[in-house]
């Protein structure tokens, strides 16, 4: 291994419905870090929504409110520092079961749906189309060149290069990576045996290892032949091939805000308001197939209501005004149907003091 350095969809502003029981009892925040949170709001995890919250913290203060330092070291870090209370809040990913959260103790929120996306380099001004099968074999390195025939077979009209596929994957615990390794594991009972469901999984054969989607990025750009996955607004920002993935329905489609609200609509998030429920491979003519809700993790018990009032209010801001900013992202806001279910959650938040966080709309 090679390492490297490291429901209904409404836009603009967010409401929620029936607060008006509930606005005091609202709170979130990690451990009693009230002296963390008096210069400004920290925050780690999760690298695939990092372009997002970095965003929504900008704009945030420009409104009024604390700076936000939010740094994307990785699900696995996330779920690190939020155990250790080293932060104001932490982002994940894969979410954690609800044994786990109780475990814990903390309080697990869904913010915004995004896609997985594989990238290639030799094909910037071409469209490679893949199905999940041909995508399993190449991460298994069952197939070994761009130019193999079952490569070719879906792509007729596309001159492919006799190059060797170069894997590039996390050197790092990544959501992102549990996510894609169990959508291979869904469509190759071979990659469900041989390399399985993992935030690290043991890739076969030589592959190229990166940290963070920063990384990630990075080397696919940098690597002939190469192959990675990233976060869907990192396609464009960086440059990359996005590949054509065969959805359930047959057909190939690009990463698009519309085919996440499409996989979103067809699954049980939508129909139930389940936010851990599974986004992969949705049913759906435009639904993309590497679909996932990503979370923000908050203390349930902390010491005091003033040490978490700073994480609160900003959580609360990007969750009612946040849509917005979701716009042109890579990233599509979550159904209106779940905001009151949403709002409940903040409201599990039950500081050890006993008084309650207050929060307030900038």
């Amino acid at each position: 291994m090679k390492f490297l350095s490291n429901s209904q969809w409404v836009p603009g502003r967010r409401r929620f419905v029936g607060l008006a029981g509930a606005a005091v009892a609202l709170g979130g925040g990690l451990g009693s870090l009230g002296a963390l949170a008096q210069a400004e709001l920290r925050g780690a995890g999760a690298t695939f929504p990092a372009k997002l919250y970095q965003r929504w913290g900008r704009q945030y203060a420009q409104s009024g409110g604390q700076v936000v330092n939010y740094k994307p070291t990785g699900s696995g870090d996330g779920v690190r520092q939020a155990i250790a209370r080293s932060v104001d809040f932490a982002c994940i990913d894969t979410p954690l079961s609800a044994q786990e959260l109780s475990e814990r103790r903390l309080v697990q929120i869904p913010t915004c749906v995004g896609g997985l996306v594989p990238v290639v380099q030799g094909f910037e001004n071409q469209k490679l189309k893949l199905t999940g099968e041909l995508l399993a074999d190449i991460m298994l390195g069952a197939i070994e060149r761009w130019n193999d025939p079952r490569i070719a077979a879906v792509n007729k009209n596309l001159p492919l290069p006799s190059r060797r596929i170069v894997r590039v994957v996390r050197s790092d615990k990544s959501g992102s990576t549990e996510s894609v390794s169990r959508y291979l594991a869904q469509q190759s009972p071979r990659f469900a045996k041989d390399v399985g469901i993992g935030a690290l999984p043991k890739w076969p054969g030589e592959v190229v290892a990166a940290e963070g989607t920063d990384g990630i990025a990075q080397a696919v750009k940098a690597t002939p032949g190469a192959i990675g996955f990233v976060s869907s607004d990192r396609v464009d920002a960086d440059g990359l091939a996005g590949v054509q993935l065969r959805n359930r329905d047959g057909q190939f489609v690009s990463a698009s805000e519309a085919g996440f609200r499409a996989a979103v609509l067809n699954s049980e998030l939508a129909r139930s308001g389940q936010d851990t429920a599974n986004l992969l491979d949705m049913p759906g003519a435009d639904a993309w197939p590497l679909t996932q809700t990503t979370f923000v993790l908050l203390d349930a018990l902390p010491a005091t209501a003033a040490s978490v009032e700073p994480a609160l209010k900003f959580w609360y801001w990007c969750f009612s005004r946040g849509d917005n900013l979701t716009k042109g992202t890579g990233f599509a806001p979550l159904p209106t149907s779940m905001q009151t279910k949403l709002a409940g959650r903040f409201a599990q938040v039950r500081p050890q003091s006993g008084d309650l966080p207050r929060y307030q709309l900038l």
